[in-house]
């Protein structure tokens, strides 16, 4: 907040070209962030005093709604300017969050082969790897020396997104390999791209699902991979950056999806009320409904607990621990199939261990809970056997459940998240009561 109040001073006194120093010392980032927090008039006269191209950089940070509404402030030149110089990909997300009568008109203004191929990412299916890709890349041909590829990227380099990694094509752009800039900066001037490419290239295609190059990314520690089409010819990149976007995002899709909720492309706080409410209400009246069961087994076994009325009082503790019990175990099995750690083979490997954890769990606090229980209701020996046995069955069968449930979401092709806290303990809930119930009739002979 101090550099934000230190800003808007020298806006206030108009001392602009000391703010404009100041300006530029900041990373595009930061400046993002002020400028949101500005006034109207603060915004577009911060924007106007800063250079050219970091203004542009500025706006490619800046959130969608406020993209859109400076688009909406600012005048037709200033915004041929940041169209035009913007990055393919920048452009592309901004496309797709602006309303459709701003889409026309920022069309309108770009050149027609640029056009052309924001209309080409544009028919992209979205989550895919050709909806994140971007064009502006430099590739080199494989019979350029060394001396040759460094002064080709020095003249054309300059738009492009990054030199990091250069990939080598054919006259008809099939990927033939990639050479990184360190390689040929360090090579000897007379060797060729082709003496220093490396072939085997870790690749992917435009329909892949962009989970899917989050994982390559992350296994191979990639800065750039290559996208191509059908035919093997390249047809973009995709950085470190552009990934990450996709991993928050779907980071955060399966924590909304793991507390009962639709996921949103908003942040919290620009969310309104009312679609807060609308994104959980689904989930809230699934599983209020869903409770409708755990009611129908307390009523069925009504005359159990007429008999023996203390057998309420150790529902809660045993639905608690049936719900945690099963959180735990879904939420790791959650985690392994996302990250790939765990695969749709191992379901039995995961059902032996599972088994095995929630029996030494299980006991341990069956044992502690007949310890307890046994000092409470030193008269009772059969209600504390009972409630004891019920906890050890409740964990077993509870972390059984949360471990295999996310594979049968997989298995019917949704996402695993949806397994998680919500839906496992109103299943554990109705299950445990069963249980409890039966052991209870049997044991106590009711």
């Amino acid at each position: 907040m101090e550099k934000l109040e230190h800003l808007q001073i020298l806006l206030k006194n108009k001392e602009f070209m000391k703010l404009r120093k100041e300006l530029e010392q900041e990373n595009p980032v930061d400046l993002a962030e002020l400028i949101e927090k500005m006034t109207k008039d603060e915004r577009i006269l911060t924007m106007r005093l800063l250079p050219k191209d970091l203004a542009v950089d500025v706006f490619s940070e800046m959130d969608p709604d406020l993209q859109e509404t400076l688009l909406s402030e600012i005048t037709t030149e200033e915004i041929d300017h940041l169209v035009k110089e913007m990055f393919v990909d920048d452009l592309v997300d901004l496309l797709e969050e602006l309303p459709a009568s701003l889409v026309a008109e920022i069309l309108d203004r770009v050149h027609p082969e640029d056009r052309a191929t924001l209309n080409r990412f544009l028919q992209y299916k979205v989550d895919t790897a050709g909806s994140i890709m971007t064009s502006e890349y430099t590739s080199l041909k494989k019979s350029l020396k060394v001396s040759e590829a460094i002064d080709y990227l020095r003249q054309n380099g300059q738009d492009s997104e990054t030199l990091y990694s250069c990939f080598v094509v054919s006259d008809t752009r099939v990927l033939l390999g990639v050479v990184t800039l360190r390689t040929l900066l360090l090579s000897e001037d007379h060797l060729t791209v082709e003496d220093l490419m490396e072939e085997k290239v870790v690749r992917v295609q435009t329909e892949d699902d962009v989970e899917d190059v989050a994982e390559i990314f992350s296994r191979y520690d990639f800065m750039t991979l290559p996208v191509v089409d059908k035919e093997n010819r390249l047809v973009g990149i995709i950085t470190v950056d552009d990934i990450m976007d996709v991993i928050l995002e779907e980071d955060t899709e399966d924590f909304e999806k793991m507390a009962g909720t639709v996921p949103s492309d908003k942040p919290y706080l620009k969310t309104s009320v009312w679609e807060l409410a609308k994104n959980r209400m689904g989930w809230l009246t699934f599983l209020m409904l869903s409770g409708i069961l755990t009611g129908a087994i307390l009523t069925s076994f009504e005359d159990a607990f007429l008999v023996i009325p203390v057998l309420v009082t150790f529902i809660p503790m045993l639905t608690d621990t049936g719900g945690n019990s099963g959180s735990q175990s879904s939420t790791l099995i959650i985690r392994g199939l996302v990250l790939g750690e765990i695969e749709m083979k191992d379901i039995v490997k995961v059902f032996i261990k599972e088994f095995e954890v929630s029996l030494m769990t299980g006991t341990v606090l069956a044992l502690l809970t007949y310890i307890r229980l046994r000092l409470l209701y030193p008269d009772k020996p059969l209600i504390v056997l009972v409630v004891s046995l019920a906890i050890l069955a409740t964990v077993i069968m509870a972390k059984l459940m949360g471990a295999l449930l996310p594979f049968f979401a997989k298995k019917i092709k949704a996402d695993p998240a949806i397994m998680a806290a919500p839906m496992i303990t109103t299943i554990v809930d109705a299950s445990s009561l069963l249980v409890y119930f039966y052991l209870a009739r049997w044991i106590l002979h009711i």
